[in-house]
């Protein structure tokens, strides 16, 4: 697929891996709306773009994307402002043993709700023009993590459905490729959370062992 002057849309690009994709993306030429919570993160973000790229390449929009209506909003901004979508990273993510609720409604349920807005929008039968999907996972959702059950738990569910979707939209041909990445340890402010007691919760203690793994898989900047 050619990324030049494709419409892409990025939760949780204003930092992070998400931030990553915002920027390999308009490297390679697309525009880009990226999705935050994080207000002030987002309009950092779009202001440091804005001195490498065209300042109308780049939408920020503030979103909370468990906010089912938010998320919906958004994506009708993407549309109305772009007139099209192309591209869809469903990234937005956060490690939060304590409040596992949040972990999973964050982590897995809005990648779910986020790949059917995606394909309400791609889908060439509905008049899109089809494109990919990109929904982000983890190594956690390779294997069992003792210390993130909750995480890890959402990561493996992020895998099977895509898996599970990426079918449907073969056999029905929807137009649209759908994939999961899932990379190991990235300094990230998720990576960081290991050390935080609000974060990791009855699971703190298991810190050490994580930091072990980091050393044994290596990790990305």
């Amino acid at each position: 697929m050619h990324v030049n002057g494709k419409v892409a849309l990025v939760t949780g690009g204003a930092q992070g891996i998400g931030r990553a994709f915002v920027q390999a993306l308009l490297d390679k030429g697309a525009k880009v709306a990226l999705l935050d919570r994080n207000s002030e993160a987002g309009q950092k973000s779009k202001a440091a773009l804005d001195e490498q790229f065209e300042a109308q390449r780049t939408l920020f929009i503030q979103c909370d994307v468990t906010d089912q209506e938010q998320l919906k909003g958004a994506f009708k901004k993407v549309i109305e402002h772009f007139g099209r979508l192309d591209i869809l990273v469903n990234n937005a993510g956060v490690n939060n043993e304590k409040d596992w609720e949040s972990t999973i409604h964050i982590n897995l349920t809005s990648v779910i709700r986020g790949t059917y807005l995606g394909l309400e929008y791609m889908r060439k039968e509905n008049g899109g023009h089809g494109g990919v999907i990109i929904n982000m996972s983890s190594l956690a959702g390779l294997m069992p993590a003792a210390f993130q059950p909750v995480y890890c738990a959402t990561k493996h569910g992020v895998i099977g459905f895509t898996r599970s979707i990426a079918l449907a939209a073969n056999m029905d041909n929807y137009g649209v490729r759908v994939n999961t990445i899932c990379p190991g340890f990235v300094n990230t402010p998720i990576l960081q959370s290991i050390d935080k007691e609000e974060n990791m919760g009855q699971y703190y203690s298991y810190k050490d062992e994580i930091k072990n793994m980091m050393q044994f898989y290596g990790v990305m900047e």
